[in-house]
């Protein structure tokens, strides 16, 4: 069932929302006969005042919860530390709600929010959401969300990405350039849209330099370390086993190298490597890595930014406001022969 909001009384009475909103307060600026349309009408819809919308009118909380799936992960360290920047600076406490990603988790957190006092949300989904009804309810108790890095379909609602497409088909040629004939893809999801995008990246360059893509080549893990690195074992005993890899995701890094050092599996030399990743011991890995550095403190800052913007403004509209900050990509020697120089290139 859908909630009935003051927008909604408003367009079915032909009235702006101000208006609505007064005569519901019994405010004495509403003439009496417009006060008892506006409260017949909203018996009839059985419309429920909204705390979140009363708080922006009137009284701030002060606090914005950011979901997020975990803080191991390097990127979201980072953007934490920028979001921070900005809440800091505007008088804010941030409250950190971490899903592990587990999409039950997730709508257990929404929820709590939904009966919390939080004056806004800044959201990464977890690698399980596959639906988004509780993402749809969320949004529609006109609580203003800024979704970053990985961002919900369907939701009209303002997003801070960074040029996963482009990364992912950089660094695939990359690897193309490096000699290597058989990349595979590791994720832990295929329903994010990051996911997707990187996916489609990757695809791309292969098609590009005319490889063969096979859906085998798409190796999808978990958030089991256990599980991931008996997933890699597999992939990496085949007798075709691929020569390069892209993980798609930080966390496979740590599995990688603990396979290949199992394997006596010598990178790379045998099996090249980039890895999307913050991971400030990148350089200090045997051999540094390549990564694909995501601008995550700017995503943060840049999302709270715009969060910021609309509290200010004290409206639960926030614009449709897509930003994409390009990453980069720093070559180590997990891609090439030890010695060769750092190099550091723009996406």
């Amino acid at each position: 069932m859908q909630t009935v909001t003051i927008k909604i009384l408003a367009e079915k009475l032909k009235l702006s929302r101000s208006t609505v909103s007064k005569a519901l307060s019994d405010s004495h600026e509403i003439s009496q006969d417009t006060k008892k349309r506006v409260l017949a009408m909203a018996a009839k819809l059985d419309y429920a005042p909204n705390p979140y919308a009363s708080s922006l009118r009137k009284k701030s909380s002060k606090t914005i919860a950011v979901v997020i799936p975990e803080v191991a992960d390097s990127f979201f360290a980072q953007a934490i530390n920028g979001i921070e920047a900005v809440a800091q600076d505007k008088g804010y406490h941030v409250l950190i709600y971490l899903t592990h990603e587990n999409f039950l988790r997730e709508k257990a957190i929404v929820k709590d929010i939904q009966n919390g006092r939080i004056d806004g949300v800044l959201m990464s989904l977890s690698s399980e959401t596959t639906s988004y009804a509780h993402l749809h309810a969320l949004f529609k108790k006109e609580l203003p969300i800024v979704f970053f890095d990985r961002v919900c379909p369907g939701i009209n609602a303002a997003t801070v990405t960074t040029n996963d497409y482009a990364a992912s088909y950089r660094a695939t040629q990359h690897l193309i350039d490096c000699g290597c004939k058989k990349i595979v893809f590791l994720a832990i999801s295929k329903s994010l849209l990051i996911t997707g995008e990187r996916l489609k990246g990757y695809q791309q360059a292969l098609a590009d330099n005319a490889l063969p893509f096979y859906p085998a080549d798409i190796l999808v893990c978990k958030n089991d370390t256990a599980y991931n690195n008996s997933l890699i074992t597999k992939l990496l005993t085949k007798p075709n086993r691929p020569d390069g890899l892209l993980s798609s995701v930080e966390k496979l890094a740590t599995s990688i190298y603990t396979v290949c050092n199992q394997l006596q599996i010598a990178i790379p030399g045998q099996l090249k490597v980039v890895c999307f990743s913050n991971l400030q011991t990148a350089p200090l890995l045997h051999p540094p890595l390549t990564t694909i550095t995501q601008p995550a403190f700017a995503m943060g800052k840049t999302a709270a930014t715009i969060l910021f913007k609309a509290l200010k403004k004290g409206t639960i509209d926030l614009p449709n406001n897509t930003v994409v900050i390009p990453s980069v990509m720093l070559v180590r020697n997990s891609t090439s022969a030890i010695g060769t120089p750092f190099m550091e290139v723009q996406l």
